[in-house]
């Protein structure tokens, strides 16, 4: 076994709070990298756990995590008492570009979400003010289409898109929904991805549900700022959702759905 100069990569600020993936997924994008980039041959040992926790701000904790998804993707490799080391060649990693692609949807659909919540949060408050009964109504209406999704088992995207358009409709503005026209598409991409996450875990499904029935209830008591309230809080929520999302959902059904954003973009 040999070790080579590894020179760790500058890290990177977290910015708005909008990131992809957890800490530990971002370290191993920045490993990632660094190993393709030096073209670091199997064998090659890394820096210790301590050291990269250090350079990287985060707690060892986060650099096992890094660890352990390169380790899932067949790059890196563990030996008690000695280390972690490369076990791909570096023209093997250079077939593998989905972890990097990934990383960017990701971040995509992080980016997508913070502007769904300036959109969401308006237009709830403006409907709160201005919905009529009837339009009250195809709200409620679109929430138990949504209910009535999930519980025979369908992905419920189509009517998630449908409950936020309806709500749009309900300010009485038709700049707002050919504002949400514009995202249509994307949105559809970005729902498909939170929903195949939130079927993975029943905590999940029912936070969707409470927060889904909060915004209403507050259009239905015409209480601008708590809708205004909900709706952000639910985006807020979807964002930190996609965060805790495992590797195993990425490396699967939800990295090729977050992959279609990119595609889009």
């Amino acid at each position: 076994m040999h070790s080579a100069l590894f020179i760790l990569p500058d890290p990177e600020p977290d910015g708005d709070g909008f990131v992809a993936g957890t800490l530990g997924s971002r370290v191993a994008g920045k490993l990632l990298q660094k190993i393709r980039a030096d073209q670091l041959t199997p064998g090659t040992r890394l820096p210790s756990e301590q050291v990269m926790a250090t350079h990287f701000g985060v707690s060892r904790t986060v650099v096992r995590e890094a660890i352990a998804s390169l380790k899932a993707d067949g790059i890196l490799s563990t030996r008690k008492g000695s280390g972690t080391f490369v076990c791909a060649a570096p023209e093997a990693l250079a077939d593998n570009d989905d972890f990097a692609l990934t990383e960017q949807s990701v971040q995509s659909l992080l980016n997508l979400i913070e502007v769904r919540r300036g959109l969401e949060s308006e237009t709830a408050a403006l409907a709160a003010l201005r919905r009529s009964p009837g339009q009250l109504a195809d709200i409620e209406q679109a929430l138990r289409r949504i209910e009535e999704a999930v519980a025979s088992g369908v992905s419920g995207v189509e009517e998630d898109v449908l409950f936020h358009q309806s709500i749009a409709v309900a300010t009485g503005n038709p700049y707002w929904v050919k504002f949400i026209e514009m995202f249509a598409q994307p949105a559809r991409s970005a729902v498909k991805v939170t929903r195949a996450n939130e079927a993975r875990r029943e905590d999940f499904s029912n936070q969707v549900r409470l927060e889904h029935e909060k915004i209403v209830s507050a259009i239905a008591a015409g209480n601008p700022e708590a809708a205004r309230a909900a709706a952000a809080e639910h985006m807020l929520h979807a964002a930190e959702r996609i965060r805790q999302a495992d590797h195993e959902f990425w490396r699967g059904d939800g990295g090729a759905l977050a992959r279609h954003l990119v595609q889009q973009g």
